[in-house]
């Protein structure tokens, strides 16, 4: 199980190449997103809740980087682990979740 925290997230997304297209994958609720959005320039994310994600597991492309993240980490990290067991290589989960994004990254973001 790969973790990174917060604080590292952009020097993890540099460390790939460039033909490398990374995702953040928000398991979070609906209402959480929109409370609460994430957005990393030049890194799409994809909002699929944990409950769906056995159901949507197709959209999720099997060889490409994909860094979960959560309220505080905790979701993200069984999805990270369900993505591992079902074939997915290059999975992380961001330790700490959109929790400790704002309080040590991105202050503008809001706590919840």
């Amino acid at each position: 199980m790969q973790q990174v925290r917060v604080t590292d997230v952009q020097a993890l997304l540099a460390s790939f190449g460039p033909d490398t297209r990374p995702v953040i994958l928000d398991v979070r609720e609906p209402w959480e997103v929109q409370t609460a959005a994430l957005a990393v320039p030049g890194v799409p994310t994809v909002c699929i809740p944990m409950r769906e994600i056995p159901q949507r597991l197709a959209e999720l492309d099997a060889a490409q980087p994909i860094l979960g993240l959560c309220h505080h980490g905790m979701r993200s990290l069984q999805v990270v682990a369900f993505l591992e067991r079902e074939g997915h290589a290059d999975v992380y989960n961001i330790a700490g979740g959109i929790d400790a994004w704002s309080r040590e990254v991105d202050a503008s973001v809001p706590l919840y």
